[in-house]
């Protein structure tokens, strides 16, 4: 008897021992699969899209490349859009009314800061911006980015239009480059009339967003002003915007610009300066690297856009940047890819494969940038001018009234002071609704 009980407890502890093993081993797994893993699962790389034109979105890639091999656990993915500007910002749109956007940055022109910020498309950077990420940068840009005083838009590379004249052409004849209107118009007739260019100054007068850059030059430089983004007040009407639409028909008029300027954009002002036919041209920095490779080589150099006695000098601020998309669910992350492509070695980097502009003041100066592009520290004066577009969430129906009247000025089926009254109208009634 005693014997069958022994065997029994014998065997009851071994079922014990077998289930106490049993219980380990799961436990075990368990622990394996918390700590060993689940771990190799959650460090899969977040996933984030930016939504680029086409161009720019092939040059940006490798610098994406860069970034993913720097940072394992996030995957940036470059989206490529369409060449059109103006096609990317509506798909951008389109994107956001639909709800939940796809991306988690926002690569856009300075101009739509304004509309998206007050959309509430975008964060606002703030919080994870300090003083210090600032320094350095042109305060037309960090302006430029900005929308009721918190930023939206960290700049990655700069613009502002200039005006080009051909150094030749002045020099030989003893002529200083223009700095005021009055100058210009003069200098233009005189090489005219000795048969040495057909026009004198060209610009882009065509009905788009060219136009309307262009014109705030215009307005600076006659110490007038479109809407004061503070009070909202319109100065379109005002007798100083009503005579810097004068100016620019009378270059029509006296056949110092081409009638047909008023259908030119950046690229047709562009190339006809490049023939040699041409003494001053408005237009921004890229022609400078373009111009270098055309007949007129050496033989051209860049200013701040001309003004009236007493005015400033303007320089339309143009420029991209990164923002970050209020529906991504990766803030965080995104932050730290703005961080990487607003940094001074990866925008050094990007301007010496691309010639873009820098947005940062030291690289106008930086040795080996001025190497390859000499004409930088000149840049540098025209682009610390800037004047902004109305950073109002209404621009781009102002800027559509504007063109819409304007293109009418300069074509003459009204006249410049009909065409600015009408324009005055309708943008305060857009504003005020």
């Amino acid at each position: 008897m005693d014997i069958v009980r022994g065997f029994r407890k014998v065997k009851k502890n071994l079922h014990y021992l077998r289930f106490s093993h049993f219980f380990a081993i799961a436990i075990a797994t368990l622990l394996t699969i918390q700590f060993l893993i689940l771990p190799v699962f959650s460090q899969q790389p977040v996933n984030l899209q930016v939504f680029v034109q086409a161009l720019e979105g092939e040059q940006l890639k490798p610098f994406a490349k860069q970034f993913n091999e720097e940072n394992p656990d996030i995957n940036l993915q470059i989206i490529v859009g369409p060449n059109d500007t103006n096609l990317v910002e509506d798909l951008y749109t389109s994107a956001f009314l639909l709800g939940n956007s796809p991306y988690d940055l926002v690569y856009m022109d300075i101009a739509w800061v304004p509309k998206f910020a007050a959309a509430k498309w975008l964060l606002p950077l703030d919080e994870f911006v300090s003083d210090t990420d600032l320094d350095g940068f042109l305060e037309g840009d960090i302006n430029g980015g900005s929308y009721n005083g918190e930023l939206y838009r960290m700049p990655f590379r700069s613009d502002g239009g200039m005006l080009y004249y051909r150094t030749d052409l002045l020099e030989e004849r003893g002529y200083e480059p223009p700095e005021t209107f009055a100058e210009l118009i003069e200098i233009s007739q005189a090489l005219q009339e000795e048969g040495v260019v057909d026009w004198g100054y060209v610009w882009q007068g065509r009905q788009y967003e060219g136009l309307a850059a262009m014109f705030v030059e215009i307005l600076e430089g006659h110490n007038a002003f479109w809407v004061n983004p503070e009070t909202l007040e319109v100065g379109l009407d005002e007798p100083e915007a009503i005579e810097a639409v004068e100016f620019l028909s009378n270059t029509i008029e006296q056949g110092i610009s081409p009638r047909g300027v008023t259908t030119y954009g950046e690229e047709e002002t562009r190339r006809l300066f490049q023939s040699g036919n041409v003494a001053f041209l408005r237009n921004w920095p890229y022609v400078y690297s373009l111009a270098e490779d055309s007949d007129i080589s050496g033989n051209f150099a860049i200013k701040p856009m001309p003004h009236i006695p007493g005015a400033n000098s303007g320089a339309c601020q143009g420029g991209w940047g990164f923002g970050i998309s209020r529906s991504t669910n990766h803030p965080k992350e995104a932050w730290r890819v703005i961080e990487y492509f607003s940094s001074q070695e990866t925008l050094k980097d990007y301007i010496l494969d691309t010639s873009y502009v820098p947005s940062r003041e030291a690289l106008f100066t930086d040795p080996e940038l001025v190497a390859e592009y000499p004409y930088l520290p000149e840049l540098l004066d025209v682009v610390k001018a800037s004047v902004l577009r109305p950073p109002i969430a209404q621009y781009a129906q102002t800027s559509d009234i504007l063109q819409r009247y304007l293109s009418s000025a300069l074509t003459g089926s009204m006249t410049p002071e009909a065409a600015m009254n009408a324009a005055a109208r309708e943008t305060r009634q857009v504003l005020n609704r």
